[in-house]
């Protein structure tokens, strides 16, 4: 792997603000998921709906964002002088956390016999949102290391008797993967991309190449009647493959913007990577639909398309205009995405432990409903703030 010499190396601050503000968002409709009585474009669209709403596109801006720090990543790291060892390490790792991660978070939710558990299912959620706290915390350097490692070995110990003490609603004794979770999702996605990313040195011919690989894996994997598609294997490596394009577009766009210093005023690669998507998206729709549900390549085309004119809109206010005061309210969110991920999670099993009942019944449902969602996804930010200054922040 190669240093990039043209790539950028400072901070990226319309990439931060798209984090921050897709963060933001993500909080608020999963909060909204639990109010009653709100339209449907403020939801997920059925899985046989052949449509989309906004709260559809939250997901694919995420995988985009994680894409478009990919080479500033391993560019930070090239020039840290860090081996392939010690990036692959990483690598392995910060996938391996997330895939851990959704899937304790899955079996939190469903799928338990609460009759034959030692601990309660809530108490055990509690347990297993809030246990990456003390393991994956960015403990400052003055923290007393026997501190650090108590803390850490004692969430691993935990973690591991979690697994031992769920009982599934079929009787068997441990978890097992119903599905991945956003975060397992997020981490089979990363780990593709950035294998891919690896292998191709970063050139971005070739990741264009490989996107379009992806695309045609998930078309293949969406057609009905294949004889491929009843292998677990490709349904598994072509699932991921579908998620890692929206990886490998961000990626892809990221390297348009700033590999090479724009000369002219309009980025003409990238809107004819707009224009690519919803043709080819808008093509594919007769016959797969659009679901985000069920994976299908339109949807994939239409978020990256989405997510790209976004991107571009955030761009040409912050790096051009220079217009960037308006984006530190969604910093906090950018700067400790992962906790602010897990934080309502922890609230939520929390006061379903204890019984604690906040919010009156007319605050559930309706309008009165989503100003609370509003006002919670704010509140979280304000309190990743505080977290932020206390250095309390995830680091995978």
């Amino acid at each position: 792997m190669k240093i990039k010499e043209n790539l950028y190396n400072q901070r990226i601050i319309s990439i931060d603000a798209f984090r921050g503000i897709t963060i933001f968002i993500m909080i608020f409709v999963n909060e909204l998921a639990s109010i009653k009585n709100v339209p449907q474009w403020m939801k997920h669209m059925p899985a046989d709906a052949d449509a989309m709403t906004f709260v559809d596109v939250v997901f694919p801006a995420f995988l985009f964002i994680v894409g478009m720090s990919i080479p500033f990543a391993f560019n930070a790291r090239l020039l840290k002088k860090d081996s392939p060892t010690v990036i692959w390490k990483h690598t392995l790792k910060r996938s391996l956390a997330l895939i851990v991660m959704g899937l304790y978070m899955v079996n939190s939710e469903y799928g338990y016999d609460a009759s034959k558990m030692l601990i309660t299912p809530a108490f055990w959620g509690l347990l297993a949102y809030s246990m990456p706290i003390p393991l994956w915390n960015k403990y400052p350097k003055t923290f007393p290391l026997w501190a650090k490692y108590c803390l850490q070995y004692g969430a691993i110990a935990i973690l591991i008797a979690l697994y031992f003490l769920y009982v599934q609603d079929t009787g068997v004794v441990g978890m097992t993967p119903k599905w991945w979770g956003i975060l397992g999702l997020i981490g089979w996605a990363y780990l593709f991309s950035v294998v891919l990313y690896w292998i191709v040195n970063g050139d971005l011919k070739v990741l264009i190449a490989l996107l379009m690989l992806c695309i045609v894996a998930t078309v293949i994997s969406s057609t009905a009647g294949l004889a491929i598609n009843e292998n677990a294997i490709f349904r598994f490596v072509s699932g991921n493959l579908g998620l890692a394009s929206l990886v490998l577009s961000g990626t892809i766009i990221s390297l348009l913007f700033f590999e090479e210093k724009i000369t002219t005023k309009v980025n003409w690669p990238v809107i004819g990577f707009i224009v690519f998507f919803l043709v080819l998206g808008f093509m594919l729709r007769p016959y797969y639909g659009i679901s985000k549900i069920k994976g299908t390549p339109s949807w994939i085309l239409y978020c990256a398309a989405i997510c790209t004119t976004l991107f571009y809109v955030l761009y040409w206010i912050m790096e051009i205009k220079k217009e960037t005061k308006w984006s530190a309210f969604f910093m906090p969110a950018a700067a400790n995405p992962l906790l602010i991920y897990i934080l309502p999670g922890i609230i939520y099993y929390f006061n379903l432990t204890f019984g604690i009942h906040i919010l009156p019944d007319y605050m559930t449902e309706g309008t009165p409903g989503i100003i609370w969602a509003l006002v919670f996804s704010a509140i979280m930010l304000l309190v990743m703030k505080v977290f932020n200054r206390y250095k309390i922040q995830l680091h995978l």
